[in-house]
């Protein structure tokens, strides 16, 4: 079982990984690992739900598509999200994300300004599938 939240050393910015027995699962916990960047996940309630949905036959393109439009969800509707989903069907994602407006009981970390393609990799590994890339913060 991967850690809750794991990262990578990348100079300015910081290097998000997630794990899971499938692509889905490692997506939703690199959404999990960025979000814990800007603020602690357990001080968050799933209050709210956002829904994102896109197509891409790229799974390393997919990985910087759905942490962007996780990001812009959250900006639009000032939330803080806490818990990720996410289906595949062919190369048609869909994705949901729960979480809560910014209260003043949140401790804000460091603001994440998007997903990029530096060190961008979706692999299958032995344990499981891993997907990794750095974010702007």
């Amino acid at each position: 079982m991967p850690a809750a939240h794991e990262y990578f050393e990348h100079g300015a910015d910081i290097g998000v990984v997630g794990g899971g027995a499938s692509v889905e699962e490692a997506f939703a916990a690199a959404a999990a690992s960025m979000f814990a960047i800007m603020v602690e996940p357990d001080g968050v309630r799933p209050l709210l739900q956002v829904e994102v949905d896109f197509d891409e036959d790229d799974l390393e393109l997919a990985l910087v598509r759905w942490l962007n439009a996780l990001l812009a969800r959250a900006r639009e509707r000032g939330l803080v999200l806490c818990a990720f989903e996410l289906r595949r069907d062919g190369s048609h994602w869909s994705g949901l994300a729960r979480g809560e407006p910014w209260r003043d009981a949140h401790v804000r970390g460091t603001e994440v300004k998007g997903a990029t393609l530096t060190a961008l990799s979706v692999r299958q590994e032995p344990q499981g599938w891993q997907a990794r890339c750095v974010v702007d913060v």
